[in-house]
């Protein structure tokens, strides 16, 4: 059977959570290897934006921070970070409808984060695809 766009989100967000949690704890770890462990086929999808958003991270939480009012990406949950990284690499570095992006970090952040994180989600979003 054949897995969605969502449910690979879900998976790249699980990803970029895991890669995130062990590289802050400096535990040494293998990219490829959090990928291979998450996503069963060989996946381009997976792999781009997995790459995309670690390559991009500096650039992303610039942008994300840009757009808080008295709060910075540090300061959400690592889920809710993952999340609104992934979402803001694919508005700036793919062709996916700003609409579809949105929709589905929000899908995310209900199943994953607080209401809190959810909100702050979509006011960064909402920023980014205004200007």
């Amino acid at each position: 059977m054949a897995v969605t766009r969502s449910e690979l989100r879900e998976k790249i967000m699980i990803i970029l959570y895991q890669y995130d949690l062990m590289t802050s704890n400096k535990v040494k770890c293998d990219l490829d290897k959090i990928i291979k462990d998450n996503v069963t086929l060989e996946n381009d999808f997976v792999k781009d934006m997995v790459y995309g958003v670690v390559t991009t991270k500096q650039e992303l939480d610039t942008i994300a921070n840009s757009k808080m009012i008295d709060w910075d990406i540090s300061r959400i949950d690592k889920t809710g970070a993952a999340i609104l990284r992934l979402a803001i690499y694919e508005l700036k570095y793919t062709d996916t409808p700003e609409v579809v992006v949105i929709n589905e970090a929000i899908e995310l952040a209900k199943k994953y984060s607080d209401d809190s994180v959810r909100k702050i989600i979509n006011a960064v979003l909402d920023k980014i695809i205004k200007e």
